[in-house]
């Protein structure tokens, strides 16, 4: 389900007047930053966006419609003409004191979107008013105050355009916990982070090739885990593996926006090649061979399993090819390079998904 951006007109949008009143073209002032992070925004992410504003005595003398026509209607082409499109717009014409059902903050205009078609959780109201957040309380949702400190707990602060953008961009983070008789796991992951990582599983190599990935893919991951390694390492990296994946699976959701595809890598004498499809479809080819039965304490063997175990968890078809003469390099090129190419496959332009099908 979509969520819903509920957006204030004057204050938010375009300036307001002294007389509060926008009644004609030359009133019409444009927020700085509007075109641009709005414009991201609808280009970006998949929010519905809904346009609610009260327009005191709007066709009475004090205020004819004809002074407010033509000023709104250059806002909404120019706003158009820069690919932001609102899906509703939603006016008000009384005032204050008729205290009627349709004027914000109560919610008549809107009660038809709050019927279970849309995420109404994760929606904002965005305006400039306290009337806004108890609108958004009104709503069930939370509001971000623009141009002036929120008044209520649970609602947040923008002071320009650029400050709702970083608020309404979707976070692709997810948590996993995995525990079975044989490991005790918990992964976290920020698939929009800086690389950062805190991983320790037991296995010094394992833990080096797996910041590896956290550094080369741009992806923030805490990867814990408490495994039976006075049996043997299998276990720990395997579930490792499918917890990992379980935790991107979560993080990139709907894959709405995705590239997808995406790489080669040298690493000293080694080379890898790793092909990736976020397609939905678990599958792995692996052609390559090591001389060691060990690199560090991490068998050679179970790099296959770790990638296998991932890809099925994950829902992605993976292609991993290499060649080399040190063990060690082969594997940290082969990690180096799927951490390259899971980076690819995870940026983000627009919002379609690339598929046919319209799903992956």
């Amino acid at each position: 389900m979509k969520p819903i951006l509920f957006i204030d007109r004057d204050g938010t949008l375009i300036k307001e007047p002294s007389d509060f009143q926008i009644d004609s073209p030359d009133k019409l002032d444009f927020m700085p930053g509007v075109f641009s992070w709005l414009g991201r925004i609808r280009r970006e992410f998949d929010y519905y966006l809904v346009m609610v504003t009260n327009q005191d005595g709007l066709g009475t003398p004090s205020f004819p419609e004809k002074n407010f026509w033509t000023p709104h209607d250059i806002l909404i082409r120019a706003l158009r003409s820069e690919g932001i499109e609102f899906d509703e717009v939603k006016i008000d014409k009384s005032f204050p004191n008729e205290n009627l059902p349709t004027r914000k903050p109560s919610i008549a205009m809107v009660k038809h979107l709050l019927n279970g078609d849309f995420d109404i959780e994760n929606s904002f109201v965005i305006g400039d008013r306290e009337t806004d957040e108890i609108f958004a309380k009104n709503i069930g949702c939370r509001a971000i105050r623009f141009g002036a400190q929120a008044t209520m707990q649970e609602n947040l602060t923008a002071w320009n355009w650029k400050d709702v953008y970083d608020i309404v961009k979707p976070q692709r983070v997810a948590t996993v916990y995995k525990k079975t008789n044989e490991t005790d796991i918990v992964v976290r992951i920020n698939l929009d982070g800086n690389g950062s990582s805190k991983i320790n599983t037991g296995i010094a190599f394992f833990d080096h090739m797996l910041e590896q990935l956290a550094k080369h893919s741009g992806i923030d991951m805490e990867i814990r885990c408490t495994g039976d390694l006075e049996v043997d390492e299998h276990h720990t990296i395997e579930d490792v593996a499918l917890a990992l994946g379980d935790a991107l699976k979560q993080a990139i959701g709907n894959k709405a926006g995705i590239a997808r595809y995406g790489f080669a890598l040298p690493m000293d004498e080694s080379n890898a090649l790793v092909m990736i499809d976020w397609s939905g479809r678990p599958y792995l080819v692996f052609k390559g061979k090591f001389t060691r039965e060990y690199v560090g304490q991490m068998p050679t063997e179970m790099v296959k399993h770790f990638f296998h175990s991932l890809a099925y968890s994950a829902l992605m078809t993976l292609h991993i090819s290499f060649k080399g003469e040190n063990d060690h390099h082969k594997v940290e090129a082969i990690f180096k390079c799927f951490a390259h190419c899971l980076a690819s496959a995870i940026k983000k332009n627009g919002t379609v998904i690339l598929s046919t099908k319209g799903l992956l």
